[in-house]
């Protein structure tokens, strides 16, 4: 990471610019409504931005229930992918998860998503199994992963 990169958490402004970033990146891209009703509407809804001095490169998002965090979507810019942002951003998403209480981490990822597995894995995720046609556009199986932070 040659340029400097920070971490924070996600704001109603942030919204245009997050959402660029999703539709660049999924098939199957969250609206712009959804990601405002998660600022505004979302008790349980805390999003991490990837920043630099130029513009947002980078989001996760995850769902805190009691002490479980569940990364709801996670993304990097395009222009920005392959300079480990993706691992940087998710180190800050569980720093931001165990600050609020979180215990337990899941997510669930395609199970064609190699490089997405073996970051996760990385990071101490674990295989909790398959949701099959997990997803609606191609009927994609998704692995289901977990990471115990008290382990």
């Amino acid at each position: 990471m040659s340029e400097q990169v920070t971490f924070r958490k996600m704001t109603l402004h942030d919204v245009d610019e997050v959402y660029k970033i999703e539709k660049e990146s999924f098939t199957l891209a969250w609206t712009k409504e959804a990601f405002e009703q998660e600022m505004v509407k979302n008790e349980f809804a805390y999003y991490v931005v990837a920043e630099t001095e130029e513009a947002i490169v980078g989001y996760c998002g995850m769902w805190l229930v009691m002490d479980e965090a569940h990364i709801t979507n996670i993304a990097i810019s395009p222009s920005q992918r392959g300079k480990k942002l993706g691992e940087a951003l998710m180190k800050a998403a569980i720093d931001s998860a165990k600050a609020q209480g979180a215990k337990l981490m899941t997510l669930e990822a395609r199970v064609s998503n190699i490089v997405a597995i073996n970051l996760y894995k990385k990071l101490g995720f674990q295989n909790g199994g398959i949701r099959k046609g997990y997803y609606t556009d191609n009927q994609e199986d998704a692995i289901v992963m977990w990471v115990n932070f008290d382990e």
